[in-house]
């Protein structure tokens, strides 16, 4: 029997991870969950209410998982997150039968692994994390909690992505470089140099946006 699963938050994120939820067949959607939205379901699956509704929600035989969108700030994703842990809820953690995790990977809790990801050998994936299609997390990598790692995005090997960072699309980080948390590295660009500061890196190599 497939475990039930409520999503959160009714957006663009979530009709991706709908399918990739749908693709892994090991999850029945119950339904999603938006305090902010006027339709009544997204792809077919209801909207079930607002976030109060959690408490009500939560049992044995239901899992939960995060499907707010997170770029610029993942202070949306810490408070339903802290929501879900206040009551004791099961988070889920979803991985796309089309990506690649080495088995010698670490994925942690109410996390999503998007279609055609790389998770490479010894690499750690921390807590309510994104790794969006085609991202490539390569061996000996960290990742830390409430980071999104967006499409076709490298994180190269031993480097080290501080909580709660954004990584746009196509950049690239080098090897054995440390960002900040609460950093965001706009598409394309190119990370050569551990970065201290937390703030907005954009260009190749990347700078700190003022």
């Amino acid at each position: 029997m497939k475990k039930k699963l409520v999503l959160i938050g009714g957006g663009g994120h979530c009709k991706s991870v709908i399918d990739v939820v749908e693709q892994e067949n090991i999850y029945t959607i119950k339904g999603v969950i938006d305090s902010n939205t006027t339709i009544d379901n997204v792809m077919g699956y209801p909207i079930l209410g607002g976030d109060e509704l959690i408490p009500s929600l939560v049992n044995d035989e239901t899992y939960f998982l995060i499907t707010v969108g997170q770029i610029k700030s993942f202070s949306t994703r810490l408070k339903i997150a802290n929501l879900l842990i206040r009551h004791k809820a099961q988070l889920a953690t979803v991985i796309s039968p089309l990506a690649y995790v080495s088995k010698h990977a670490r994925i942690n809790s109410g996390t999503i692994i998007m279609h055609k990801a790389i998770i490479n050998a010894d690499s750690e994936i921390g807590q309510h994390c994104i790794i969006n299609t085609l991202a490539n997390v390569e061996h000996d990598a960290k990742i830390e909690n409430f980071c999104h790692i967006s499409t076709c995005a490298v994180i190269n090997g031993g480097s080290i992505i501080k909580h709660g960072t954004f990584i746009g699309s196509n950049a690239t980080v080098a090897n054995n470089i440390t960002i900040c948390e609460n950093s965001v590295i706009g598409g394309g660009a190119i990370v050569n140099n551990s970065l201290v500061k937390s703030g907005t890196y954009v260009g190749v190599p990347a700078k700190l946006l003022k």
